[in-house]
């Protein structure tokens, strides 16, 4: 069942700021910084995700720190009348694949990946170019990120 869409008020939207910055703040420490009690606190979040506003928790991570890493972005073209579940299948089926998302524009999808060097990036663009819907792709490696992050 889908949740019944959330009307946040400016409580709500400054929650939901600390908890993008830091998803393990505690209750007390939101409350603290909105003028809520710990409990009060933990009521609102616990809406939020009840009304699926919230939807999960994650970890960030220092792709620097895991070792060598090279990001890339890799447009894919494919035969017509290739519907966007037969994309997806060859793609979440790729560890590599970060993101992946379909386009309006002359690819038909383009996809967020991550490689340990240049012969595994090799291997992968390989795996998609088997694909039977693929005709081509093309890959362009990321140099720097200048906004947002690719984990």
């Amino acid at each position: 069942m889908t949740p019944v869409p959330a009307r946040l008020d400016d409580v709500d939207h400054k929650i939901l700021a600390l908890l993008r910055t830091d998803g393990r703040r505690t209750f007390a420490d939101i409350g603290q910084h909105v003028s809520l009690s710990t409990a009060a606190a933990k009521r609102r979040v616990d809406r939020l995700q009840a009304a699926g506003v919230i939807t999960g928790f994650t970890v960030r991570t220092d792709p620097a720190a895991l070792g060598p890493v090279i990001d890339a972005i890799v447009e894919i073209y494919c035969a017509d009348r290739t519907a966007p579940r037969d994309v997806r299948r060859v793609v979440e089926s790729m560890p590599e694949v970060r993101t992946a998302v379909t386009v309006a524009g002359d690819a038909d999808a383009v996809v967020l990946m991550r490689f340990s060097d240049v012969a595994h990036l090799e291997r992968a663009v390989e795996r998609l170019r088997r694909d039977e819907n693929v005709v081509r792709t093309r890959t362009m490696l990321v140099l720097s990120t200048l906004v947002g992050g690719l984990d």
